[in-house]
């Protein structure tokens, strides 16, 4: 799993691996019910603290992204189903990212197409498996 922080910027880093995970199950890199590392295993590889990467796995679960299990640890989700916040929750981060680019100057024709753009980047990895 290749997963790329930036540990400058202004986004906290459980975020920024939190959106990691996201995009590949998005892209379909992450393959539901594959495994993740361990809290301690995935901490060592990037060089943060551990408890960074626990917040980002209990966001990730509450958000129904992967499962925990003490056994078996970390896995994505298998479910196509919404959490029952998610289309609020993407409504508002949505019109937060419209807002930003009309305030930018962003026309309603360059809009729609960055979408498409990349909807058909991440979904890709569909039509590769």
């Amino acid at each position: 799993m290749l997963i790329s922080l930036d540990m400058t910027g202004d986004d906290p880093i459980y975020l920024q691996l939190r959106n990691e995970i996201v995009l590949g199950i998005a892209s379909r890199r992450l393959q539901g019910g594959e495994g993740l590392p361990s809290v301690r295993q995935l901490a060592e590889d990037l060089g943060i603290n551990a408890m960074t990467v626990n917040k980002a796995y209990t966001l990730l679960k509450e958000q129904g992204f992967i499962e925990i299990d003490r056994r078996q640890g970390a896995k994505v989700r298998v479910s196509t189903e919404a959490a029952p916040h998610f289309p609020g929750r993407w409504q508002q981060q949505l019109a937060l990212l419209i807002a930003e680019g009309l305030a930018r100057g962003m026309e309603k024709g360059e809009l729609m197409k960055t979408c498409e753009q990349l909807f058909e980047i991440l979904n890709q990895g569909e039509k590769t498996q």
